[in-house]
């Protein structure tokens, strides 16, 4: 029997008890997938016979952490041997190679079922944009399952796969999971790559992730974030420190004032918000009330400005030579968009950036927000009825996140007296995803609202991360020397390769092996030494900095961009008899030119 809600760490229990082998989840998931009743969920699939010989090349089970667990992918992004439509028939083509995203997913050892459903080209947050039909909610079918990753949240609601991937331009990777109870990572822009998404709006285009407990999403994310060329925005996550929140017991929570609450007249939805914030200050959060009307300014800059023009920059060439391809509402969109000039776009920025400065000073009150993920949810009919003013209701809280390069995190929040869902989002500083997850995976477990249509609580949960201590190195522990081994022998990971200020000099020391002597000189104008400064947990920090023999110590070292950190320094008896060589630049240089 397969457990409920499905998640990787039981999963990967019975794998190893025994119990259960990938290739039977995955034959049970497929009979789920023919079985279910709402065909509008995948676009297309794998057969049966090429799930179970991907599979059967997994080989033994071993220390991959994705072995074994079925996923599905949006529509927009690339599966090798599967069509990329970006739910537009006309615009299909078959990649060749999987997008980055999935091909990293892949090699942890995690299998692809198939390709689902998608308002067209990422365009909307209901899910019935979509000539492959409407994914409805898997609670109601009565009502919208969310857009625009609609296929991809309603199979992981429904217990179709383990995770899955989706995007968010709008909010697209959290409003699904809202409607299906389900978690919603919405990474920072670039922490996931691009490579390989058939672009919304390119700048501010995140890959989602669709999973049942905050612990599966961020297995998902570490497996698949990481620079790649091929996008032009992806970050290089594992050279920058996460931005760690580190007020994990009493946080400041930014939360809505009653003048700003805006529940398009439902009062359940109300009701679960005010519950979800008693919840929250039983954990001990401290809940901030901020001023929510810059952000709503900014959430409808999206599709009332000029930045609507960059959806039309996405799928041009098809808008020019055959507009009836496109879905009625996304042409009508894209037709406004058609109008706006190059000074318009311009003005646009600007405005935005008066916004950012307005409302930078509100995020600044707390450590992160706590929003309602959507005001509602509205019914099929409600919203084909009225399908561009029901879909810009839905992004209240959502539209302004990726303008402000921020990481969210939508989590389960209980049911209203209809049995319908409701959600919260959680959202913070670019790169503070682990801490939004510890949060939220507290929230939800609070709560109690379960996981997708089972409703059970998952078992995995997600620990608040050890914040990391920096340190510059300049000697025999950079990258490629001798003692490197040892620095990373307690974890530490390179963060960047960089310079001092330019007050610092170098010193070879007279001590067996030779050591560099870095000295701060105030009034020395040099142009700076190399360093690389690196990133490890506290623990690995302390051990370290305990066994530096002498004459090397710790102080602070200030680096060409004006940050101090923790560096390597000499104690001052030391410099007797050391030859100055700071016109080498760095020891590296010196080392490798007297070699």
């Amino acid at each position: 029997m397969i457990p409920e809600p499905l998640e990787i760490s039981t999963l990967h229990s019975a794998y190893r008890a025994g119990t259960l082998t990938p290739a039977g989840l995955c034959e049970t998931l497929l009979d789920r997938i023919e079985a279910y009743p709402d065909k509008a969920v995948f676009i297309s699939r794998f057969t049966r016979e090429q799930v179970l010989a991907e599979v059967a090349a997994l080989g033994e089970m071993d220390g991959r952490p994705l072995y074994g667990i079925p996923f599905v992918v949006k529509d927009n992004i690339d599966v090798a041997g599967l069509p990329t439509t970006a739910a537009c028939p006309e615009f299909a083509y078959t990649p060749q190679a999987d997008a980055v995203a999935v091909a990293r997913l892949r090699k942890a050892g995690a299998i692809v079922l198939g390709k689902a459903n998608l308002d067209q080209f990422a365009t909307g947050l209901n899910g019935t944009r979509s000539p492959y039909g409407a994914p409805r909610c898997v609670f109601d079918a009565d009502y919208v399952s969310g857009g625009s990753s609609s296929g991809s949240a309603v199979a992981v609601g429904a217990g179709l796969c383990v995770f899955s991937l989706g995007t968010d331009t709008a909010g697209s990777g959290r409003v699904p999971a809202a409607f299906n109870n389900i978690v919603g990572l919405k990474p920072s822009i670039g922490r996931i790559p691009a490579t390989g998404l058939v672009p919304a709006c390119k700048s501010l285009d995140c890959i989602s992730v669709f999973a049942n407990c905050a612990a599966d999403a961020m297995a998902v994310l570490r497996a698949a974030e990481g620079y790649d060329a091929g996008d032009c925005y992806a970050r290089d996550c594992h050279a920058i420190p996460e931005n760690i929140i580190t007020n994990v017991k009493n946080p400041r929570v930014g939360v809505l004032r009653a003048a700003d609450r805006d529940f398009a007249g439902d009062a359940g939805a109300a009701a679960l918000y005010d519950a979800a914030l008693k919840k929250a200050a039983s954990l001990g959060w401290e809940l901030v009330e901020i001023d929510y009307a810059p952000f709503r300014d900014i959430a409808l800059m999206l599709y009332g400005s000029a930045f609507a023009a960059e959806r039309l920059a996405a799928v041009r060439a098809l808008y020019e030579t055959k507009p009836e391809a496109i879905h009625p509402v996304v042409r009508e969109i894209l037709d406004g968009a058609a109008g706006y000039s190059a000074a318009d776009a311009f003005a646009a920025i600007y405005k935005l950036q008066a916004l950012l400065q307005v409302a930078g000073p509100e995020l600044a009150k707390c450590d992160f927000l706590l929003l309602p993920t959507a005001p509602t949810i509205f019914s099929v009919a409600e919203m084909l009825a009225e399908p561009i003013k029901a879909n810009a209701k839905l992004g209240t809280y959502t539209n302004f996140v990726n303008f402000m390069d921020l990481a969210g995190i939508a989590v389960p929040a209980g049911f209203d007296a209809r049995g319908l869902p409701f959600g919260v989002t959680l959202i913070g500083q670019a790169l503070t995803e682990a801490s939004l997850a510890a949060f939220g995976d507290a929230l939800h477990r609070t709560i109690g609202a379960g996981a997708g249509r089972s409703r059970a609580m998952p078992e995995s949960n997600w620990e608040h991360p050890d914040p990391e201590a920096t340190i510059v190195v300049a000697g025999a522990h950079l990258s490629g020397m001798v003692l490197n081994p040892e620095l990373r022998a307690y974890g530490a990971r390179l963060i960047k390769a960089t310079r001092t200020a330019r007050e610092y000099k170098l010193f070879a020391l007279t001590t067996t092996p030779p050591k560099p002597g870095l000295v701060r000189s105030p009034g020395f104008a040099g142009q700076g030494i190399e360093v690389e400064l690196w990133a490890m947990d506290a623990a690995g920090f302390g051990k370290f900095v305990a066994n530096l023999p002498a004459p090397m110590g710790i102080g602070r070292v200030t680096l060409d961009d004006g940050t101090s950190h923790p560096g390597f320094l000499c104690e001052a008896h030391a410099l007797e008899g050391a030859a100055e060589i700071t016109a080498y630049g760095g020891w590296r240089n010196y080392v490798g030119r007297k070699k």
